[in-house]
């Protein structure tokens, strides 16, 4: 239960995930932020109006997807590391995801990588496809994952030390 644990339901996650159809037609952001503070980056990051704040800023934002292209601006954007990309039509095979990262070091392209669900359990793994850094900004990892498990990945643990 989100309140005791951080962890958000099915129920929850199924009020904030794109339609399954939107899903397969290419990259889309996927918002799980839950809860009503003031903030709005994401928002005001959208170059395309996909994400908008009713009322006021306290509320929770809303995504319009039809509008979204998966550029990741709000993924850089948000404080709260709350919105990720996901792309199912990357690979036969594999899904692509554009992840917040706030960790050092940083991995490296074709890292192979845990890849970790939202309760901190391994679920399978992922490779680093790329590392993408901005002034200023959180870093976004893009990571390779096979498709049963990408709407899970939220994060990622390191395997090795990878010296620099």
């Amino acid at each position: 239960m989100l309140a005791v644990n951080g962890i958000p339901t099915t129920e929850d996650l199924q009020a904030v995930l794109p339609a399954a159809g939107r899903l397969q037609q290419g990259p889309v952001a996927v918002i799980e932020c839950f809860q009503q503070i003031p903030c709005n980056p994401c928002a005001e990051a959208c170059p395309r109006g996909a994400i908008t704040m009713p009322g006021s800023i306290s509320e929770r934002p809303v995504f319009d997807e039809s509008k979204c292209n998966g550029c990741g601006l709000c993924v850089t954007r948000c404080p709260g590391l709350a919105i990720f990309v996901v792309d199912y039509d990357w690979s036969p095979a594999a899904a692509l995801l554009k992840m917040p990262y706030e960790f050092a070091p940083l991995p490296v392209n074709g890292e192979v990588v845990e890849a970790i669900d939202r309760a901190g359990k391994a679920v399978g793994v992922a490779t680093v496809q790329r590392v993408q850094q901005q002034a200023n900004r959180t870093t976004v990892l893009w990571l390779a994952v096979d498709k049963t498990i990408a709407m899970d990945v939220r994060n990622i643990r390191r395997r090795k030390e990878v010296a620099l």
